[in-house]
């Protein structure tokens, strides 16, 4: 006996994110999908809504905190709850690194932009819900002043460095009282996605790979205590990410560097 599950996922018009929310479709879920092209989005919801009504799609560019903002207005205006969150968009190579606010934009899409979409929505999401953010293998000791400044950085160093800032905030917010269950995942390395095709080259492993995965931290029970931990998929358990998400000065310092950089965009958390 299935209970139909509402969940959002960023980034759903190809690569894993698409593959994720096609499994999630098949097994009778409620997916909400997001994407920021609108060509892309339409097509991605065509695909899946031939396969079940219970698809929605959202159109925003998370390089825009007014659009993530927007994201988050309209989710809450159509569903009171939702079950999960699945932070999947990101950026790896791009022709203009830095995004118009001045954030260097893999920080902003693959850091920032989820941090913000969770607090807008972790009232909708509740205590028993998941949010589950996409990690990866790839973390390397967070520049707070590069990520705050819109330093520029090589492409694979602010990717690295996005991905332990989002492991590292999913472990602060997993400590708070009444926190949905949180948990970042590295889906597999090198998998098939557009990004690895840009990034390396190289074509990569199998997409459903990291779809299984994140479909598992979605939905099933094997998730259900998982909050404040770090699944590595390379070796399919959970692992201890890189060290500084594991030390609780260096987590407040990316936490608070986070809040002063999106308070400094003109935002807040309400």
């Amino acid at each position: 006996f299935l209970v139909s599950k509402k969940v959002l996922i960023t980034g759903a018009t190809d690569g894993i994110g698409l593959e994720t929310s096609k499994r999630l479709v098949a097994a009778g879920h409620h997916v909400l999908i997001h994407g920021r092209s609108e060509s892309k989005l339409a097509m991605a919801r065509e695909t899946l809504s031939s396969q079940s009504d219970a698809v929605e799609s959202y159109l925003a560019d998370l390089s825009n905190l007014n659009d993530v903002d927007t994201l988050a207005e309209q989710v809450r205006q159509r569903h009171d709850k939702i079950d999960v969150l699945i932070n999947n968009a990101g950026v790896l190579k791009t022709a203009n690194p830095i995004a118009p606010n001045g954030i260097d934009v893999r920080f902003m899409v693959n850091t920032l932009a989820p941090y913000r979409l969770t607090r807008k929505l972790q009232g909708t999401v509740g205590s028993t819900g998941r949010v589950v953010n996409v990690s990866s293998a790839a973390q390397a000791p967070v520049n707070l002043k590069a990520m705050a400044e819109g330093t520029r950085l090589d492409d694979m160093d602010a990717y690295a460095q996005s991905k332990l800032a989002i492991t590292m905030w999913t472990m602060a917010l997993a400590s708070e009282p009444g926190a949905p269950m949180l948990v970042a995942v590295n889906p597999g390395s090198l998998l098939a996605s557009k990004m690895v095709k840009e990034g390396f080259g190289i074509a990569g492993s199998d997409l459903g790979i990291g779809a299984d995965i994140l479909f598992r931290a979605a939905v099933d029970d094997e998730f259900e205590a998982a909050t404040g931990r770090y699944f590595d998929n390379d070796s399919r358990q959970f692992a201890s990410p890189h060290a500084d998400a594991s030390d609780p000065r260096k987590i407040e310092e990316v936490v608070g560097t986070i809040e002063q950089i999106l308070a400094s965009l003109g935002a807040s958390n309400d």
